[in-house]
């Protein structure tokens, strides 16, 4: 991206699924005002657990960063030169292009492209590198992880109180159970549910630091207008003559 020159600019994988005549179709979208055309891999040919995990993971994208995409795989895709330019602002190392767009996109569209039968060699993801990538994607593209964690933390160690009143009022009308069993139950619950939030707490706290390392633009320019006064009165004219 950074040594594109160009007022749209078009990524494409090097296996060449997606055909380069599809080209001229996302830089005609892009010419109608969107900020960034996806391709969507509608027909794809690729064996069925790719394609279900690829769905999986367009639908963990979508809801960690509220932008809904049939396909964050397909790297068909085009971008404006002002997108482009404020990606070119954000040093972070670990991050994924077409999320990053969308973060500063206005608008953001998809259309169908074909995809083909890998001509020559192999895919070079096995399960075990497609497991990392996905995790480093969502973990580098949203802090919503961390917000799952504090939540999940919060409800448990609520469980595990509403658990200890219950058996509170129950010991009141019944009597106390046997051998005190749901009694460790519900302070065990408490506890560790305790423990998870405020581990999830740590990480909203280091989320904020993530955010300032990141160093992203706070806000975009694009573009700047001016306002020339009329009917200004105009500057008198010099004295063609001498002061006496």
């Amino acid at each position: 991206l950074r040594a594109a020159a160009g007022d749209v600019v078009v990524t494409l994988d090097a296996d060449l699924q997606n055909p380069p005549s599809e080209i001229p179709r996302l830089v005609a979208k892009v010419r109608e005002g969107y900020d960034v055309v996806a391709g969507w891999r509608r027909h794809r040919r690729d064996p069925c657990s790719r394609r279900l995990a690829s769905w999986l993971m367009n639908r963990l994208v979508g809801a960690a960063t509220g932008h809904y995409l049939h396909d964050y795989g397909c790297m068909l895709r085009a971008y404006s030169r002002a997108v482009v330019d404020v990606i070119k602002q954000c040093p972070e190392r670990h991050t994924f292009l077409p999320v990053l767009a969308n973060t500063f996109a206005r608008r953001v569209a998809e259309i169908e492209v074909s995809h083909a039968d890998r001509q020559k060699g192999t895919s070079k993801y096995s399960w075990s590198k497609l497991w990392r990538l996905n995790l480093d994607l969502l973990t580098g593209i949203s802090t919503l992880p961390l917000h799952w964690v504090s939540l999940g933390g919060l409800v448990l160690a609520l469980l595990g109180l509403f658990f200890a009143v219950f058996l509170m009022v129950r010991r009141l009308i019944v009597g106390p159970e046997v051998e005190g069993v749901f009694t460790l139950f519900a302070i065990l619950f408490f506890f560790v549910g305790a423990q998870i939030f405020a581990i999830g707490l740590i990480g909203e706290y280091l989320t904020r630091i993530y955010d300032e390392v990141r160093g992203r633009p706070q806000y975009i320019v694009r573009q700047i207008l001016t306002h020339e006064p009329t009917g200004a009165a105009e500057p008198p004219a010099a004295a063609s003559g001498h002061d006496e």
